[in-house]
């Protein structure tokens, strides 16, 4: 334990830098976006641990201008793919291309080697082409015509979903949702965030020519994420979260058994990763060099909403897993 004390301790310097370059990020990130600051946080988190986010929202709320936005404020490649359903695994990751010229093959990349990638309603990509992204999402590299090219650092994808228009589109596979660290549902803006919308608009600020600068460089967030590694997790902390995840695989020992009926399937170990480097990014952008139980609860439903899968029964009776969430939450000691 005092080898892991003294692997994870960050110097004050250093925390007060990274506290100064998270600032200069969400200062950069609200001129552009109007409330929405649980996105932010999600957005950070994922570009402090490179993990992978998964958006769902009716259309409008501004996931596509944040994304831009917070690729703009780091320096990032940022590319967006509009998922169809003709959309082919070649249009994402890339094709050889024959040169009758020279009467060789030359290799063209796709649009997913960049910094941030954000794949727009994935929901209507078919089943395939959902699956070519996943040797880049965990892998990080692509492979056109037998020949392996290595995904730009640092990389993140972020995925869109849109839950009000089903006809078709295609069910993400429960093997590449375990692959998204979060999942975040956003909300509409509050009366006076829409009032300030239309202002901005009417000032100018989302004109093409109003491209945001940029606050830090690539090689900021690369020594951003290796500060995150070090922010210290107590053993203690790690069982709980480690027992929240259990919980979900045994909800009927721990939970009222008619909630837990609605259970199909509990979280993957997957789950417990995301946890603990989600919370060592939160705890750092709350300005700690260590993790404390409020940071896994404020991360549970992001983690765990797109893990649990629940039955027919729930979706029949309208059981939210959000509510099953909070059960969970409820029947473990807090640490």
């Amino acid at each position: 334990m005092n080898q892991m004390t003294a692997a994870a301790r960050i110097e004050a310097p250093d925390l007060q830098g990274a506290q100064a370059l998270l600032a200069a990020i969400s200062r950069s990130f609200e001129n552009k976006v109007v409330g929405q600051v649980r996105l932010r946080e999600t957005l950070l988190i994922g570009l402090m641990t490179g993990g992978h986010i998964l958006l769902e929202s009716v259309p409008g709320l501004a996931k596509t201008t944040a994304a831009q936005t917070l690729a703009d404020t780091v320096s990032a490649q940022f590319h967006r793919i509009q998922c169809t359903p003709d959309l082919l695994p070649s249009d994402i990751v890339g094709t050889q291309i024959y040169d009758a010229a020279k009467g060789v093959f030359s290799t063209q990349l796709g649009p997913v080697h960049a910094n941030l990638v954000l794949l727009d309603e994935i929901n209507r990509s078919s089943a395939k082409t959902q699956s070519a992204m996943l040797e880049a999402m965990q892998e990080r590299q692509t492979s056109i015509g037998g020949v392996v090219y290595p995904l730009p650092d640092p990389f993140l994808v972020l995925a869109t979903q849109n839950p009000i228009e089903q006809e078709g589109t295609y069910l993400l596979p429960e093997a590449q949702m375990d692959r998204f660290m979060l999942k975040d549902v956003l909300d509409y803006p509050a009366p006076a965030e829409e009032a300030e919308i239309i202002r901005r608009i009417d000032a100018g600020v989302f004109l093409a020519e109003a491209k945001q600068t940029a606050v830090a460089s690539l090689d900021d967030v690369r020594r951003l994420q290796l500060l995150t590694q070090r922010v210290y997790i107590d053993p203690a902390i790690v069982r709980y979260i480690v027992g929240l995840v259990y919980v979900t695989r045994h909800a009927a020992q721990y939970i009222d058994p008619q909630l837990a009926e609605y259970i199909e399937f509990g979280a993957s170990p997957r789950a417990s990763i995301a946890f603990s480097q989600a919370a060592r990014a939160l705890a750092l952008l709350n300005g700690r060099d260590h993790v404390i139980p409020e940071d896994v609860k404020a991360l549970a439903h992001r983690v765990l909403r797109h893990r649990i899968i629940l039955g027919f029964a729930a979706v029949a009776e309208q059981v939210q897993v959000e509510t099953v969430i909070e059960a969970i939450l409820g029947s473990v000691q807090t640490p």
